[in-house]
């Protein structure tokens, strides 16, 4: 339907215009020509992969070299994905195995009660510690060695900190402190350490000030191989731990709190040697990454080609209507021509040609960023199988779901930003004023994924029944804040949230029975009646003198 408002229905007249070919004065055979060409180079842009192989005989390479890119990158990420689950579970049983080792007494999942309360405890868990390092052999279940540096083992140290002065007096409420903290070590080899053992001497000489003591860190490295990997045809990894005990005494409470933190490093090993195909089957894996490479950098190439073709024709559209028409291309019209699905395929192909390369370095063992490996495979993925929407959209009916989300984001996002005022509102109170008093409040990152819970309804009651009561106008308090954020958020913020993304999707349901508006853009290019299947697309030069006839009695 035309708009006799839109500025394409409304050409303006030139005096000394050439006559046409059919006999109108309306407008130039010239322009008319240049109008015709940009619309039907504007629909073809416009259609679909098999309206463009019904209009000119293109294959759809983009769509092929996307379908068989899903299945590669899903394949590549799979096998990625077993790897890594050997590498997490080694890493995991490594650290349960060292707290079962080094910490007396340890039960598991005691991580967060595991603490002493008595001084000769203390003593007697530094030197469990100490024992049980220098028996490691002897007593281990795994693989697990010293670190040498050189011919020398690298010893163990014993490392606390403290007030450089301290004098306390809680009887009469009087103390003396001098806040400068110093540090003294001791550093132990297992080898020297045994020998004095069976000399019946001791080189441990350890005395701790509770008074002013801060912290206690035992720290040792151990290395270890992961054999499992060789039943996957892997090359097996040698890792690197680095164990911190730290006996933490910053609150002086009376309780001191105990942790064990293993820092991980992967490496490749010196020298090896594996009976078997392993070898071969890595050089197989290698060659499917590489393979993977080069359909991602084709996918890359061909629609990093269509972007820079749309903004040409963008540019060439732009131009026309100022120059015939007077008139300005609204930014909605301009965005038409930046196609966002090919945006995303690119980006998609960089992270996988990126993870691609780290991937095979992993597999010869010269790095071990396995972390940086599964964000980049992972995110890649997930938009190559988000990009899969796209050709759904072609139908009309699976393109209800990208057309009320692309409508929706723009208010979605407004709605959001002020939502977003009010919920960091209640996230600050509710960690001042309840974080005394409740262990979901004790951190802003704690409040925020507690509040973000209530909103989903989950572990409401929880949330309510373990505030302490110690301080009857805090627990009052928490009751009107946790009334009051649900009912907002849930009652009036979520409510509202549904109600903007329902109203347009009505409104989409509403524009595909009856026709969505028509944008400038839509309505020139409209007035190219040629289909797909007529043969005019493959024309290369000029275009029929009935079409300037047509063209000059519909203006």
């Amino acid at each position: 339907m035309d708009n006799p408002d839109l500025p394409i229905n409304n050409i303006p007249l030139h005096e000394d215009d050439d006559e046409s070919p059919c006999g109108c004065k309306c407008c130039s055979s010239n322009d008319l020509l240049a109008a015709e060409k940009l619309r039907r180079k504007l629909k073809f842009f416009f259609m679909n992969p098999c309206e463009k192989f019904q209009a000119r005989g293109r294959k759809p390479w983009k769509l092929g070299l996307q379908i068989l890119k899903i299945a590669m990158v899903t394949i590549q990420l799979v096998l990625f994905g077993l790897s890594n689950q050997m590498v997490v579970a080694f890493k995991e049983e490594n650290t349960m195995a060292f707290k079962h080792l080094f910490l007396r007494g340890y039960v598991d999942n005691q991580d967060d009660a595991f603490a002493l309360y008595k001084q000769t405890d203390v003593y007697d868990h530094i030197s469990f510690v100490i024992n049980q390092y220098l028996q490691l052999r002897n007593i281990s279940l795994g693989n697990h060695a010293y670190e040498y540096n050189g011919k020398e083992v690298t010893p163990l140290s014993v490392c606390q900190q403290f007030y450089k002065q301290g004098s306390i007096f809680p009887e009469n409420g009087t103390f003396d402190i001098d806040p400068e903290i110093e540090t003294e070590c001791i550093y132990i080899e297992p080898t020297i350490q045994l020998e004095n053992e069976k000399r019946g001497e001791s080189q441990l000489n350890l005395t701790l000030d509770f008074y002013r003591l801060l912290i206690v860190e035992i720290m040792f490295k151990l290395k270890a191989i992961n054999l499992q990997t060789v039943r996957h045809q892997e090359l097996p990894d040698c890792y690197d731990f680095t164990l911190t005990i730290t006996f933490d005494n910053k609150a002086h409470s009376g309780r001191i709190k105990i942790s064990l933190d293993n820092d991980i490093d992967i490496r490749e090993c010196n020298d090896w040697h594996i009976s078997g195909s392993i070898q071969k089957n890595t050089h197989y894996m290698m060659i499917f990454d590489a393979f993977v490479m080069l359909v991602c950098l084709a996918s890359l190439i061909l629609c990093t080609r269509s972007v820079v073709k749309g903004i040409s024709l963008q540019r060439d559209f732009v131009n026309f209507f100022e120059h015939h028409y007077k008139s300005k291309v609204s930014w909605d019209d301009r965005m038409e021509f930046v196609n966002g699905w090919y945006i995303l395929i690119i980006v998609s192909d960089v992270l996988t040609i990126i993870g691609s390369i780290l991937k095979m370095e992993i597999q010869v063992k010269s790095l071990s960023s396995y972390d940086v490996c599964s964000i980049l495979l992972g995110t890649s993925t997930m938009l190559v199988w988000l990009g899969v929407i796209r050709y759904f959209s072609f139908f009309q009916k699976y393109n209800l779901l990208i057309l009320t989300l692309r409508a929706a984001l723009p208010n979605v996002i407004r709605f959001c930003c002020c939502a977003a005022m009010i919920y960091l509102g209640y996230c600050f109170c509710g960690w001042i004023v309840l974080g005394p008093y409740h262990n979901k409040f004790r951190s802003l990152n704690i409040v925020s994924e507690c509040l973000f819970s209530l909103i989903n309804g989950d572990d409401m009651f929880a949330t309510f029944a373990r505030m302490q009561q110690k301080s009857y106008l805090v627990w009052l308090f928490s009751r009107v804040y946790l009334y009051s954020f649900i009912s907002l958020f849930i009652y009036m913020v979520l409510s509202l949230f549904i109600a903007l993304i329902t109203d347009t999707y009505e409104t989409i349901k509403h524009y595909q029975k009856n026709g969505f508006p028509e944008t400038e853009l839509h309505a020139f290019i409209s007035q190219c009646k040629d289909l797909p299947s007529s043969g005019t697309y493959r024309m290369k030069e000029g275009v029929p003198e009935a079409i300037f006839c047509c063209f000059c009695e519909q203006l």
